[in-house]
């Protein structure tokens, strides 16, 4: 009853409900400056080899490659798929026309087609204006920038720095793939988005469990839900170890969830950091040597590691520009003569297509379509910050140890 002994109109005295806010809830990190070398990394980090293409795809026709943003031409001298491969900037000092449209008017060198400049391969040296004669007084007063190559695993690699010599290229390579007989299957495959959201995406924790539930290469694997995770530094690289796997959840007023199926293998019984759905396969020796920590490391300048039983995959990033990169997948089997037609039947048969195909097509999706920062992280970034830190660390050292001898680090980070 009201105060004038008429009935209390109940819904007009209950509080009025509240609309959710439109604006959502969404606080988080609006920019990458806790880590500036980072954020200032967006075509990528110099100082360190990158693949750039297979060495069958490249002969004496010059090729014109980006790396870290810079047009770069590359070419090989001598006999074709055979000779030594080399790589100078490509824009003829000229009048800036690149020297990836002309050719090889003499051995040992490359020619502008514009006026026939022709430079050295292996000093950039002006050694002849083909339309000023033999005497041209410019030769020997102008010397084209090159860059350091070599060649690994069937792939051409460049080495972009800041006037310093190029470390060996095997200290950067995983230690277990040099000293050691390998047979490989890879793929290059050019991809849109950046390429620190494809790194990030390689070792983050959480998406393989649900983005590649769907993928054909896990079609009979089950897959955790999630898991207890902590980043662990050995070295040059981190790792993700798996502390414990849950492959069913209870999510409160929603219901269970789980990655599993009649159709699909068992979870095993204990936790492994050999891959992340368990195996009964027994791992090989050369693997089982490395005592990795964890199934899934990175290094710099974003190289991502992860270990099964039988073999190691990994995925190499190459910055082209900040909108671009080269997906650079290899899958490492360790066995030698005939121990590896296995392999080569089985990648060749069906294991690219479903692994270097459907599968990482799902991650090349999802770089795609990344749209970072602002971002607001949750538990499992943890592998994403200690990543992050480990490039900023890297990069400052670098940095330092490049001025005390008196280089000048291009591209220095800029003032948020």
């Amino acid at each position: 009853m009201n105060a004038n002994g008429g009935a209390t109109d109940t819904k007009a005295a209950a509080a009025p409900r509240r609309r959710p806010r439109r604006a959502g809830k969404l606080p988080g990190r609006q920019d990458w400056s806790s880590w500036p070398h980072y954020q200032a990394a967006a075509a990528g980090f110099r100082g360190y080899w990158y693949p750039v293409c297979y060495g069958s795809q490249l002969t004496g026709k010059p090729k014109q490659i980006t790396l870290l943003g810079e047009k770069i031409v590359l070419i090989r001298d001598g006999v074709k798929n055979m000779g030594t491969a080399y790589a100078l900037k490509d824009r003829c000092p000229h009048r800036g026309v690149p020297l990836s449209e002309g050719n090889q008017q003499f051995p040992g060198t490359i020619s502008c087609p514009y006026h026939g400049w022709t430079f050295d391969l292996a000093t950039g040296e002006l050694k002849a204006v083909i339309t000023d004669g033999p005497e041209s007084p410019i030769c020997g007063k102008v010397t084209q920038p090159t860059y350091e190559v070599e060649e690994r695993l069937g792939m051409v690699w460049v080495f972009v720095g800041d006037g310093e010599d190029a470390p060996p290229i095997d200290e950067q390579l995983p230690e277990e793939l040099v000293g050691n007989a390998a047979v490989v299957g890879s793929r290059i495959q050019p991809r849109v988005g950046n390429w620190r959201f494809a790194c990030e995406n390689g070792y983050d924790e959480g998406h393989a469990k649900y983005l590649h539930r769907t993928s054909l290469w896990r079609v009979f694997k089950a897959m955790p839900v999630w898991n207890e995770t902590r980043i662990v530094q050995r070295g040059r690289w981190i790792y993700r170890v798996q502390d414990k796997q849950y492959w069913t959840a209870e999510f409160p007023g929603l219901g269970k969830w789980d990655n599993q199926s009649w159709f699909k293998l068992k979870p095993p019984k204990q936790t492994s950091n050999i891959g992340n759905t368990g195996s009964h396969r027994e791992v090989n020796p050369v693997i089982a040597a490395q005592e990795f920590p964890g199934f899934a490391s990175v290094s710099m300048p974003g190289i991502l590691r992860i270990a099964y039983p039988t073999f190691i995959h990994y995925e190499f990033y190459v910055p082209v520009d900040a909108e671009n990169h080269l997906y650079v997948g290899v899958m490492a089997d360790f066995r030698k003569g005939l121990r590896t037609l296995p392999f080569y039947l089985k990648y060749l048969g069906f294991v690219r297509w479903l692994f270097h195909g459907q599968f990482s097509a799902q991650d090349k999706w999802m770089v795609e379509v990344t749209d970072a920062p602002p971002e607001r992280l949750y538990r499992p970034d943890e592998s994403l910050l200690k990543w992050r830190k480990l490039a900023e660390d890297v990069t400052e050292e670098r940095t330092e140890r490049l001025k005390a001898d008196g280089f000048e680090p291009a591209g220095p980070p800029v003032e948020s």
